[in-house]
């Protein structure tokens, strides 16, 4: 059968991940959730005190990229690979909103930027996988069969992202999470290393006023357009 690779770029909080866990499932192939790579790389960083509100120890944490191991390992409860750094499960541990206002500081990084797309490269090397971030179809799989980039607006992200958090029983503003979802769309459209641009031959898709299942259909339309 026919293998492809998936590339779905966009803004935070546009339902980039849900959407390709999902066409991951239905296709049968391996899903990549990249931004979780560059949350594991966050989290390390600000575990170690390298990064905080105020400061960035950025070659210390250079110097210790060699250190840090990232997995993603298959959990049949959930329905999808969950990452592991070093060895311990910290997907939870990634998705707060501290570790969300270090990620683009991070991943700005060119050394933590090469380490990361050298491993998701490999992952794809025999195509069948979807991988969603930033720079997948500019950066990591140019030559993608299929491009996507999603967009939405920055209050409707910062909706959804707020609900998310209040349900997973975070103690969290909505100006705050508003704040956020700017605030690494600045940093991620401006960096001066693969910043988020639409990819060339990516389809847009503009979620603001779509449900994920809306969402979902619309993409794996695509998928089904490109496999026939």
């Amino acid at each position: 059968m026919k293998k492809i690779i998936v590339a779905i770029d966009g803004y935070s909080s546009t339902g980039k991940s849900t959407v390709a866990k999902s066409l991951a499932k239905e296709l049968n192939y391996i899903y990549v959730d990249t931004g979780a790579m560059y949350r594991a790389v966050s989290f390390y960083a600000s575990s170690k005190g390298y990064i905080d509100k105020t400061s960035f120890a950025v070659e210390k944490l250079i110097s210790e990229l060699d250190q840090i191991i990232l997995e993603f390992k298959y959990n049949p409860t959930v329905g999808y690979a969950e990452i592991y750094l070093n060895g311990k499960n910290v997907e939870k541990d990634i998705r707060s909103l501290e570790i969300s206002n270090f990620v683009s500081k991070v991943a700005a990084v060119p050394e933590v930027r090469k380490k990361l797309v050298e491993q998701q490269q490999k992952i794809g090397l025999n195509k069948g996988v979807v991988m969603d971030g930033r720079d997948i179809g500019t950066v990591v799989f140019p030559k993608a069969e299929l491009k996507i980039f999603m967009t939405a607006s920055a209050e409707k992200r910062a909706k959804r992202r707020y609900k998310e958090m209040i349900d997973n029983g975070d103690d969290i503003t909505y100006e705050s999470v508003l704040d956020n979802v700017n605030s690494r769309d600045l940093l991620d459209t401006t960096r001066k290393d693969s910043p988020l641009v639409k990819a060339d031959g990516a389809m847009v898709v503009d979620n603001s006023d779509l449900t994920v299942d809306e969402t979902f259909a619309i993409v794996y339309q695509f998928a089904k357009e490109k496999l026939d």
